[in-house]
């Protein structure tokens, strides 16, 4: 299992920013070469077609320049790499039918990271609340270390990146061994009482088959604000300081939405794996969604997809079953006889005419993540809707409780 950990760093307190700047840039000059080459060259007789075989192309890079001796060879491999994973995302969204262009030059303010693999890199005085990275041919990095890395993860890789805000972070490619993390229930032995299903909503950001809504993150304050700053830097002459000032003042503003969001979620998925078994949750396509007309903005503010990977590898790291399931249809079918109805999306309300059973949409929906997500273990069909059928679904003896966006962020769980 693979994973990361991030940490700020502070260059300038030991005087290695401007040389790790410089290392960045010699980075992209190596990606923009690996790109000149790739269109340039013949591919059989000249080495490149895939990242293994341009990387062999190096030793005679060096030798014709010498600025490419001056890095890391194995983080130099890394961004000969870095330009094929490019290459094979951007095949991949082709053959999905999206309309691609071609990877373009990388201008200097686009480039602001070097990755380190396998070595060339010592993470060192981790006793306290600070710890050092030492960097090949850069130097000693102080980190703010927050957080310990976990005795049974191995640092793989170190990523070191210049943000637009001027900050610089650090992350760490985690490995951990399966055999060291938690085992997940069997699943013979699963109870449905143990599991939940997810609706992924509109009027709520998630609602559980067991009843419990999260409402959406109010992040209207922090739009505004950020609707200004760019209405400021529309106002600057291109390129001048002031422009350059005032760009960093709006991706200041982006982060801070940006880590909103990633709190909100780190804490309501957590909560999720260590109160649950197994946890179901809708297979979305979030990219075909955001090109759909209408509230696009609202649907990537959601951050589904990164929602869905927090879940899957919390998951792993709690022990805990997490089931991507069929979307089609959740909100239609009913989850009490499973006849299919139309309904547009203003239509709050699920009233089934074949059975009567009547419920919230999203509960409905979840309902039916619950028994998709149960018959893809294996465990068929269960009895998941409430006895009673009513618009306000009945759990434990009281009614369902919906949960403030703001309240996931105070206490960090939803029993708290």
């Amino acid at each position: 299992m693979w994973y990361d950990y991030r940490f700020c760093a502070y260059p300038d307190r030991t005087g290695v920013a401007a040389e790790a700047e410089r290392h960045i840039d010699i980075h992209r000059q190596a990606y923009n070469h690996t790109r000149y080459e790739y269109n340039a060259l013949d591919t059989d007789e000249d080495n490149i077609g895939s990242a293994y075989q341009h990387q062999k192309r190096l030793t005679e890079w060096k030798d014709e320049w010498s600025v490419f001796s001056e890095v890391h060879s194995k983080a130099l491999q890394k961004t000969v790499e870095r330009f094929y994973d490019n290459l094979s995302n951007l095949s991949e969204k082709k053959q999905n039918g999206h309309k691609v262009g071609w990877l373009k030059w990388k201008p200097p303010r686009e480039y602001q990271s070097v990755t380190y693999s396998q070595s060339g890199f010592e993470l060192k005085n981790t006793s306290g609340r600070t710890a050092t990275l030492w960097l090949s041919k850069i130097g000693d990095i102080p980190i703010r270390y927050h957080r310990p890395i976990p005795d049974n993860a191995t640092i793989k890789e170190v990523t070191l990146k210049k943000e637009t805000t001027g900050e610089w972070y650090v992350t760490f490619g985690l490995e951990v061994e399966d055999t060291t993390l938690p085992e997940k229930p069997d699943v013979d032995d699963l109870d449905a009482e143990d599991c939940v299903g997810i609706d992924l909503g509109i009027t709520n950001y998630i609602y559980t088959s067991d009843g419990d809504s999260v409402d959406w993150l109010n992040l209207s304050d922090e739009y505004e604000r950020l609707r200004r700053e760019q209405r400021n830097l529309s106002r600057k002459e291109h390129r001048s300081n002031n422009w350059k000032k005032q760009r960093r003042e709006v991706a200041k503003v982006k982060r801070r939405i940006k880590r909103k969001v990633e709190d909100f979620q780190h804490k309501l998925t957590t909560w999720l794996v260590k109160t649950y078994d197994a946890v179901f949750v809708e297979d979305l396509n979030v990219s075909g969604m955001l090109q759909q007309r209408g509230n696009a903005r609202n649907k990537q503010d959601a951050a589904w997809r990164g929602f869905i990977n927090m879940l899957e590898y919390k998951g792993d790291l709690y022990g805990t079953h997490v089931v991507q399931v069929n979307p089609a249809g959740t909100t239609k079918e009913c989850a009490e006889c499973g006849v299919e109805t139309e309904k547009p999306l203003w239509v709050r309300e699920h009233s089934c005419p074949t059975c009567g059973f009547e419920a919230d949409r999203d509960a409905n929906a979840s309902y039916n993540v619950l028994s998709r997500g149960l018959r893809e273990l294996g465990l068929g069909q269960a009895e998941v809707t409430p006895v009673e059928t009513a618009t306000a679904v009945e759990t434990d003896g009281g009614r369902s409780s919906s949960v403030p966006a703001s309240r996931v962020i105070e206490t960090g769980s939803l029993g708290a």
